[in-house]
């Protein structure tokens, strides 16, 4: 929830992230290939978004709202990701629902590209 740690693990392999925006309502992101082969949803190498947090109930649900700046209608309409938190033997359990991905995103994209941004909060969060 804090933007200068939100840069160090919200974004796929392969990119990288900077916060434009976040005041903890709201939000805007863009993240950026690395290579230059890498093809952006707003730009030629860039995907920028913005969203809203729609609930948030400390260390137990965040829901969030977000869109992709994009005339492509492949890559239009909100979509809503709902991380559920909760105690494990060791750590904690998380489970992310993901409604609305627009259909230019291939599922198994984007679970690749949440499962590469968790285990970067994974390894953030065991470093403190």
């Amino acid at each position: 929830m804090e933007p200068d740690k939100v840069v160090q693990w919200k974004f796929p392999a392969g990119m990288s992230c900077e916060v434009h925006e976040f005041d903890g309502e709201t939000f805007r992101i863009s993240l950026t290939y690395d290579t230059l082969d890498g093809v952006g949803k707003t730009s030629a190498r860039t995907d920028t978004y913005h969203g809203r947090f729609e609930r948030l109930v400390p260390n137990e649900r965040v829901v969030e709202v977000d869109e992709f700046e994009t005339s492509d209608p492949a890559f239009q309409g909100e979509m809503t990701i709902t991380i559920e938190l909760a105690d494990a033997p060791g750590g904690t359990d998380l489970r992310a629902v993901h409604e609305g991905v627009p259909s230019g995103i291939a599922p198994a994209d984007n679970e690749a590209g949440w499962r590469s941004a968790l285990d970067r909060l994974a390894a953030l969060l065991e470093r403190r």
